[in-house]
């Protein structure tokens, strides 16, 4: 193993890629920068029933969307690959002849049933419900009498039944595991194929990997993973289990709970570097009270002794809160990227857009994105510039469309915007506020009564902006039904 950081994800491609699996790969991601090292990324896809090649994309995309790039794995190659777990095999064949070759694994030939029988007789009988080793000293003979009768064996580790396997855990500190309650491995199935534990170990291996990370649920399979780095003469490397994501009740965090995976949170509208905040956030500190973290100050100061080891509880809202803070703070060439799609699906604007239409866009987004918490609300606060097929809220028209002077103030609204120029948002203030003068009345109350005309709404971006951006014409148009919606009130 080399003095290189070289940490790895290594998700099995069984469904979406969860936000408990982001965390886990960012945190890796934080600690291979912060440390200038490699992070790689590796398919382990050995559970051929459960696996599928479209959770593979799912997840490769997911982590794409994120922006946690990979130094080694697919769609970037590396001199470790293959980089999917399935194309493996010699690897495990090698050490599987290693391990038969110095007698530290032998063939198991008891059925599941023999086995769970067994488990249930040492615990009636006071002893570890664990699988007693019957065929560690099995014989030639005796090997080919169960084979004769067509039984398919296991592979099993020997593993050591005194003592105790002590993990120093870069964030649990030392854990120690108690050997005779370890049964011996199953490292490769009677279908052939290598075992999660097995597998992992030797790839690891492989691909020199120096630390470990990964989330503390895997803490349990951790001594089984040190037996067989000794048994396979490796040097181990460090290991560091970082706290669980449990949902508000404390409970393990499940879809009844609400988005769990990257490619809802992506379809709710959040965004990616609001995510990867919130996420750094659950079961690491910076030290200090700030919650909104750029990447680069991330790289900096992340370091394991920062991780918690207790577990942390998701929020949605305070996710909603971090992601109001991007919507507002990134820049808008990146809120524009990630935007488009959803825009372009309520049907607002085309795909081929023309560069004008775009332009007119952007300064639309810009002055929405203010009060928008998520993509979603941009889309709904951006519609009436599009659409003017809209309702008036009641409790605005209660407000400001039921008062006795309406009818003369949004004439007054309508004058204002056929007679001023140049149309734009400096001029379009300076007439109503000189109006208002004259009127006698706060400048306030056209404001209100032209919003509502406008879009519906009672809030949204600056009046004037947003007439502006509505354009002469339809304002116009738009003044004109809601005169006539009022005179039909009366």
């Amino acid at each position: 193993m080399t003095d290189e950081v070289r940490v790895r994800f290594a998700p099995s491609p069984t469904g979406d890629l969860h936000i408990g699996g982001v965390r886990t790969a960012l945190f890796n991601w934080l600690f291979a920068r912060h440390h200038e090292g490699k992070f790689i990324l590796r398919i382990e896809d050995t559970d051929v029933e459960r696996s599928t090649e479209e959770s593979a994309r799912q997840i490769i995309s997911a982590l794409n969307w994120t922006g946690l790039n990979w130094d080694e794995g697919p769609e970037v190659g590396g001199e470790y690959g293959p980089y999917f777990q399935s194309q493996r095999e010699d690897y495990y064949r090698q050490a599987i002849e290693y391990l038969l070759e110095k007698e530290r694994a032998y063939y198991c030939y008891c059925t599941p049933e023999e086995v769970e029988k067994m488990k249930k007789e040492a615990e009636r009988a006071g002893e570890p419900p664990i699988y007693p080793g019957r065929c560690r000293n099995l014989s030639a003979e005796e090997r080919k009498a169960f084979e004769a009768g067509g039984r398919k064996p296991v592979i099993r580790l020997k593993t050591p039944d005194e003592g105790y396997t002590v993990i120093n855990d870069l964030v649990r500190g030392e854990v120690s595991f108690e050997n005779r309650l370890q049964e011996d491995l199953i490292i490769v199935k009677s279908d052939g194929k290598p075992t999660y534990n097995f597998a992992c170990v030797v790839d690891d291996h492989a691909m020199g990997i120096s630390h470990v990370i990964r989330a503390d649920e895997h803490l349990s399979n951790t001594p089984k993973q040190v037996m067989l780095y000794q048994a396979l003469d490796y040097e181990l490397p460090q290991f560091a289990h970082v706290p669980m994501i449990l949902a508000p009740d404390r409970s393990k965090l499940s879809k009844r709970h609400g988005a769990t995976s990257v490619d809802e949170f992506k379809n709710e509208g959040y965004l990616p570097q609001a995510l990867i905040n919130y996420l750094l956030l659950l079961g690491w500190s910076p030290g200090n009270n700030d919650e909104i973290i750029p990447l680069s100050r991330a790289i900096r100061d992340f370091t394991l002794e920062g991780v918690s080891s207790n577990p942390a509880v998701y929020d949605t809202k305070k996710l909603t809160w971090v992601n109001g803070h991007y919507m507002r703070d990134l820049p808008l060439e990146e809120i524009m990227k990630q935007a488009l799609p959803f825009i372009r699906e309520a049907g607002y604007v085309e795909e081929d857009i023309s560069e004008e239409e775009y332009e007119r866009l952007c300064k639309i987004v810009d002055a929405v994105r203010e009060r928008s918490r998520t993509l979603l609300e941009l889309v709904d606060g951006i519609s009436y510039f599009y659409d003017d097929d809209f309702d008036y809220d009641q409790k605005g028209v209660k407000k400001h469309f039921q008062q006795d002077d309406t009818l003369t103030i949004l004439e007054n609204d309508l004058d204002c915007l056929k007679k001023v120029k140049p149309f734009n948002r400096e001029a379009i203030e300076e007439i109503y506020r000189n109006r208002s003068e004259e009127l006698g009345v706060k400048a306030a109350r056209m404001i209100h009564t032209t919003r509502l005309a406008l879009s519906g709404r009672t809030f949204g971006p600056g009046l004037f902006t947003l007439v502006e951006l509505v354009g002469r014409e339809e304002a116009i148009k738009r003044l004109e039904r809601a005169l006539e919606y009022v005179k039909n009130m009366k």
